[in-house]
């Protein structure tokens, strides 16, 4: 018996479609419904609904970085000498959208900002952080700590 939704809206059902998804995106319908027990067409109508509700926002590929030549990892921490919003909304339209930069996170505390990066050596490295961040004239500071293997965490709806 399926239970009811919870806080997040989700139920059993919903929770096992993302589940699965989150393992392997690129299951058929087919296969996410019979893994479940219902039918494809119901299995087709939730997930269509997850999305609609933004639940689900997209489906990725998953890039192995030393493959595509982007070894080299590395996390970089960005304090600005100045929040002034002109050279926030700067930087912000800028940095975040480098080819270099996987993900950027706008953090409290000391840190302004967190830059995951990839690139081909430690010199690259070197030379990004100084031609895009000590350069800019709203960093105030950076510091750079290697990546030396990233281990991804759930992201799907807590247990109940």
């Amino acid at each position: 018996m399926n239970q009811p939704p919870d806080a997040a809206g989700l139920d059993e059902v919903d929770r096992k479609i993302i589940d699965l998804l989150l393992e392997d995106a690129r299951i058929t319908n087919r296969d996410l419904a019979d893994t479940i027990g219902i039918a494809p067409s119901t299995a087709l109508m939730r997930t269509r609904s997850l999305v609609e509700r933004g639940t689900l926002v997209g489906f990725q590929a998953t890039v192995n970085l030393s493959a595509v030549g982007r070894s080299v990892q590395a996390l970089v921490a960005v304090q600005l000498k100045a929040h002034d919003r002109v050279e926030i909304d700067r930087f912000t339209s800028t940095v975040p959208k480098l080819p270099e930069v996987l993900t950027t996170f706008h953090t409290s505390g000391s840190v302004d900002y967190l830059l995951h990066i990839a690139v081909p050596s430690t010199e690259v490295l070197r030379d990004w952080v100084l031609d895009n961040l000590t350069t800019d004239p709203v960093v105030g500071h950076t510091e750079t700590t290697l990546v030396f293997e990233r281990m991804p965490g759930y992201s799907g709806p807590l247990p109940q």
